[in-house]
């Protein structure tokens, strides 16, 4: 397959196909011709493209050691004088264009904003001699449905497009302690996959194009894993933060939901809370994980959004205290790719040789139970509504949203099978609460997704991240170091499958595919304890890589 093929977004028909294209023109049309990539670079690029921004010559040196950096990093050079947040949202932005260019990874591009509004940060950081707030000066790229004022925003389908004239909750609390934006970026139709493919493009993990930068986040992710970001706005209904971000090889965490605003958002099922979505970041460090918890909590986000609980982050210290951990090597449903595996053995190897921590092996409760209940609670309309959509629009339907709103966990329920459904929800969470207890653990750690990054139009197994949607447990995902090597990562025998799901999902492995693809693990706790997670993501990270 070409590159151009690879990159193509949904079709539809004539009305459809006339409108996307506009779109997708009108984008192009703001990247700068200056920051345009050679033909010969988008003709036949290498799998591997994460080299290619440093490579292209469009980029300075100085440029180049600020996209370098975490955005931590960016907002303590900022506050210190050394860093204005111009410059910090130039090289980033430039980086961008030029991400966008070999990923899809973009639905809006507006560095001229972003450097107006970077410009009166400067302002008032010569006359006053200090930041505005926590995050001042930081550019933050922002995922496609999350309003934002003068830019373009989308519920998941063409037709649910809008030029944002507010921001929601988010973008204005993150815009009041002195983020800067700059990007929009890219999200699946239906913003449901673990895929990112829309009108503007299927979006590439920048690692091996061959492979999916996941989903619903995928934009985010591969912005983030080509340095055109150092921190993006992710959301989570079923692994959409932890998802991409483990594929793409960067941090993100999911936190308990309802702790950080989500309100605002553009979406097609108002009203529907079966399962509460939740917002966090996608960057490039553990650190920046808690900066942006830290600061979005620290502004009180209950004060404007009464679904928001005033909780705030509590990291504790884990120097007083030995860290049970438990490690879940599968699900008992499907079992995880090779990479994955080697991955899981190395950190217990590593874990159990350390003085710092206590590890049990991590049972789990009836997956498939509970993953059949979240897939059946994201439709309770049996899917209705997705299909009027498409059909009205005249949007093509992709595989990926056939097979979510699909049979036999997809059904149209009437009120009183919504109440019984919700009810088996809250009876599954009562048991697995239990058997947590039972295990006697801090944290787990275990596989974000079944392997690496999945072959395109693939992702049909979601339980590794939607089992902790629906228990509403937050968890953090952290690239291991390792990445997928077909010299090693291979079956010695075919293994036997535990399930269907299994079944297809041990037909997928080639090891050759996935050469290069990053391999990410998980942590994870109990509900509201986000800063546990934070925690001894850092204990477990810090110990793997000693």
């Amino acid at each position: 397959m070409s590159f151009k093929e690879k990159i193509k977004g949904i079709g539809g028909n004539a009305s459809y196909e006339a409108k996307a294209r506009v779109l997708r023109e009108q984008l192009e049309a703001k990247i700068p011709a200056g920051l345009k990539l050679p033909p010969a670079i988008l003709e036949d690029p290498p799998l591997d493209i994460t080299r290619i921004p440093e490579m292209c010559g469009l980029l300075t040196v100085q440029e180049l050691t600020i996209t370098e950096l975490d955005a931590t990093a960016v907002c303590q050079k900022i506050a210190a004088g050394e860093l204005t947040a111009v410059e910090a949202v130039t090289a980033f932005g430039k980086r961008a264009a030029i991400a966008h260019q070999l990923t899809a990874c973009l639905m809006d591009f507006f560095l001229d904003e972003g450097i107006k509004q970077a410009q009166q940060l400067d302002e008032y950081f010569q006359k006053e001699g200090k930041v505005i707030g926590p995050l001042h000066g930081l550019p933050i790229s922002v995922k496609g449905h999350y309003a934002l004022k003068g830019t373009v925003g989308c519920g998941g389908f063409l037709v649910i497009m809008e030029t944002s004239t507010e921001d929601c909750d988010m973008t204005s609390i993150l815009r009041s302690l002195g983020a800067v934006f700059y990007v929009k970026t890219n999200q699946p139709q239906s913003v449901m996959h673990l895929e990112t493919k829309s009108s503007y493009g299927r979006v590439l993990n920048p690692h091996n194009t061959n492979l999916t930068a996941g989903g619903s986040s995928g934009g985010e992710s591969a912005l983030v894993a080509m340095k055109g970001s150092c921190m993006g706005i992710g959301s989570d209904g079923g692994g959409s933060i932890r998802c991409p971000s483990a594929h793409c090889g960067i941090y993100g965490i999911r936190p308990s939901s309802r702790t950080t605003p989500t309100h605002g958002s553009l979406w097609y099922q108002h009203g529907q809370d079966g399962v509460f979505p939740s917002t966090g970041p996608m960057c490039c460090s553990a650190r920046d994980m808690r900066l942006f918890l830290e600061a979005v909590l620290g502004a009180n986000p209950s004060l404007r959004d009464p679904d928001a609980l005033p909780i705030p982050l509590k990291v504790p210290d884990l120097t007083q205290k030995k860290l049970r951990v438990g490690i879940m090597m599968h699900d008992g449903v499907v079992m995880p790719h090779p990479p994955t595996i080697r991955a899981l053995n190395l950190v217990k190897e590593k874990l159990e040789a350390s003085s710092e921590v206590e590890v049990v092996d991590y049972i789990p409760y009836d997956h498939d139970r509970g993953y059949s209940i979240i897939r059946e609670l994201y439709y309770e309309d049996g899917g209705a509504t997705v299909r009027r959509i498409l059909e009205e629009s005249g949007e093509e339907m992709h595989p990926l949203t056939e097979w979510v709103i699909s049979p036999p966990y997809v059904k149209n329920h009437d009120a009183a099978q919504i109440w019984k459904l919700r009810d088996q929800r809250d009876d599954y969470r009562r048991e697995y609460s239990d058997h947590w207890w039972s295990q006697n653990v801090d944290v787990v750690v275990c596989p974000p997704f079944q392997g690496t990054a999945s072959p395109h139009d693939t992702t049909k197994y979601w339980s590794y991240t939607a089992i902790w949607n629906l228990l509403d447990y937050p968890g953090a995902v952290f690239p291991t170091g390792l990445v997928a090597d077909p010299t090693i990562d291979i079956y010695q025998e075919l293994p036997r499958p535990m399930s269907a799901a299994d079944e297809y999902n041990i037909s997928l492995y080639d090891a050759a595919i996935f050469k290069g693809a990053p391999v990410s693990l998980q942590t994870v706790s109990r509900r509201f304890n986000d800063g546990l997670v934070l925690a001894a993501q850092d204990v477990i990270e810090r110990i793997l890589r000693s």
